[in-house]
C-alpha cells in the first residue's frame, strides 16, 4: 500500500507564491516519474509539470517559465513551486507517482487526495 500526503495549497492573490509538498510512503522499491497535475471546476484533469526520477523535467505551456517542479528522492518527495499566479491558476491540484512496490513488480501509479489553490484578482 501506498500514500501520497499533499501538502501547502491554500489562498493568494494574483502575483503571489505557494509551494507544494507530495510525499509518498508505503511500500516503495522505486519512484520513477512523479509530477503534478490540476483540475478546475468543469474542466478535465490536466498535466502541470512532471520530473523524471533523473531530474528531467516538463511543463505545461501556461505555467512555464513560472513554476518549477523538483523532488528530493531520499524522501520521495516532489515539490511544486508556483510563483506568478494567476486567476486562472486556481485548481484542485493532485500529485501522481509512478511506483515499483518490489523489483519484479509492474509500475503502478497512484494519487494525492488534492489540495486546492485558489489565486483571486
Amino acid at each position: 500500500q501506498v500514500q501520497l500526503v499533499e501538502s501547502g495549497g491554500g489562498l493568494v492573490q494574483a502575483g503571489g507564491s505557494l509551494r507544494l509538498s507530495c510525499a509518498a510512503s508505503g511500500s516503495i522499491f522505486s519512484i520513477n516519474a512523479m509530477g503534478w497535475y490540476r483540475q478546475a471546476p468543469e474542466k478535465q484533469r490536466e498535466l502541470v509539470a512532471s520530473i523524471t526520477s533523473g531530474g528531467t523535467t516538463n511543463y505545461s505551456d501556461a505555467v512555464k517559465g513560472r513554476f518549477t517542479v523538483s523532488r528530493d528522492n531520499a524522501k520521495s518527495t516532489v515539490y511544486l513551486q508556483m510563483n506568478g499566479l494567476k486567476p486562472e491558476d486556481t485548481a484542485v491540484y493532485y500529485c501522481n507517482a509512478d511506483i515499483k512496490h518490489r523489483i519484479w513488480s509492474p509500475i503502478t501509479a497512484y494519487w494525492g487526495q488534492g489540495t486546492q489553490v485558489a489565486v483571486s484578482s
